[in-house]
C-alpha cells in the first residue's frame, strides 16, 4: 500500500458530494451559496489561490466574485467595503486573502468581517466558539487536515500529535480540533513552536506530526519515528528555472527522506492544499445554510 496520502482525490470525492447538495439547495431555495474574495495587491501566490477558489466555487456551483483593491488602498476603505458585505443579504461568505499589503492590519481587517459570513472562520468570535466545543465555521486548513486523517483511518483518540507551528491560521484551531471530546478528537496534543527546545524530542515519540511553520526543512527525518503518519501543511516556493514558472513547491519537511520512514505522508503540492479548498466550499455551504434558517 503507497504511503502518500492522496489530498487531490478525497477533495475530489468531497466536492462531487457538494456538488449534489448545492443542486438540491437549488431547487429547494430557488439560489445557491455565493462567496465574496477580497483580494488586494498583486502578490502572485494569493492571485493563484484566489483562482484555484474560484475553479472550485465553480465546478460545484457556488457563486464567487472577486473584488480587486488597489495595494494602496487605506485601511477604512478596507474595513468600509467589507461592513457593506456585511449587510448584503446575497453574499453569504466573506474571506480576504492573506496575506495583506504593508500598513494594513490584518487583525483589524479580519475581526471587521461578521462572524456569520466569516467562513474562514479567524474572527475572535469564531475561533472562541471552536475552543467552547461549539464550532461554527472551523478554519479550513485545520478541519482539512483532520478530515483527511478521518479518510486515511488515522487514529486520533488516544494518540500523541505533535503540532509544528502555532499560527491562529493553523496551528492553534488544529490543536483545539484534535484534542477535542469527539469522534475525530481525543488526541494528546502537544504544540512546538520557534521558541521551543528540543523539538525532536517531543516529535520522534508522535504518531502523528502535523508540520505548519512556512519554513523548508522544519521537520527531517531523524526527527520521525518508523511508521509514523505525517502531515505537511507548509507551501514554499523554491527558485528553479528547469520550471517553466521559475520555481518549484516545497513543504516544511524533507519529504524523499520521511517518505522512506513515515507509514503516511502529504505530497506538497496535492496533500493539504485541495482539501483547505474543499472545506472553504463546506463552509461557505454552511454559512449559505445557517442564513436561510434564520
Amino acid at each position: 500500500m503507497s504511503n502518500l496520502i492522496d489530498g487531490k482525490k478525497i477533495s475530489i470525492s468531497i466536492q462531487n458530494s457538494l456538488k449534489e447538495e448545492i443542486s438540491k439547495i437549488r431547487k429547494n431555495y430557488n439560489s445557491v451559496p455565493k462567496l465574496v474574495v477580497v483580494l488586494v495587491g498583486n502578490n502572485p501566490a494569493s492571485i493563484s489561490y484566489v483562482k484555484a477558489k474560484e475553479r472550485a466555487c465553480e465546478k460545484v456551483g457556488i457563486l464567487c466574485h472577486v473584488e480587486r483593491l488597489e495595494e494602496n488602498v487605506s485601511e477604512g476603505e478596507l474595513i468600509k467595503y467589507i461592513y457593506d458585505l456585511n449587510l448584503d443579504s446575497e453574499t453569504h461568505g466573506m474571506i480576504v486573502q492573506l496575506p495583506l499589503p504593508k500598513g494594513l492590519d490584518e487583525e483589524k481587517i479580519i475581526q471587521s468581517i461578521s462572524p456569520i459570513k466569516d467562513v474562514d472562520g479567524l474572527s475572535n468570535e469564531n475561533l472562541g466558539l471552536l475552543a467552547s466545543g461549539n464550532p461554527r465555521f472551523v478554519p479550513a486548513t485545520p478541519l482539512g487536515v483532520q478530515v483527511l486523517l478521518h479518510e486515511i483511518n488515522a487514529k486520533t483518540e488516544g494518540s500523541n500529535i505533535v503540532i509544528i507551528g502555532r499560527s491562529k491560521l493553523v496551528g492553534i484551531p488544529l490543536a483545539l480540533l484534535l484534542s477535542s471530546k469527539s469522534d475525530l478528537g481525543n488526541a494528546s496534543v502537544t504544540i512546538c513552536h520557534s521558541k521551543s527546545k528540543n523539538i525532536k524530542a517531543h516529535t520522534i515519540k508522535a504518531d502523528i506530526v502535523v508540520v505548519a511553520t512556512g519554513f523548508p526543512h522544519t521537520l527531517t527525518a531523524d526527527m520521525v519515528r518508523k511508521d509514523s503518519v505525517v502531515i505537511d501543511v507548509g507551501v514554499n516556493r523554491l527558485e528553479d528555472k528547469s520550471k517553466k514558472n521559475g520555481y518549484r513547491l516545497i513543504g516544511d519537511c524533507d519529504f524523499e527522506e520521511i517518505y522512506e520512514i513515515a507509514s503516511k505522508i502529504t505530497p506538497v503540492p496535492g496533500g493539504v492544499g485541495p482539501m483547505t479548498i474543499a472545506m472553504l466550499l463546506k463552509n461557505v455551504t454552511k454559512a449559505f445554510l445557517l442564513n436561510v434558517k434564520k
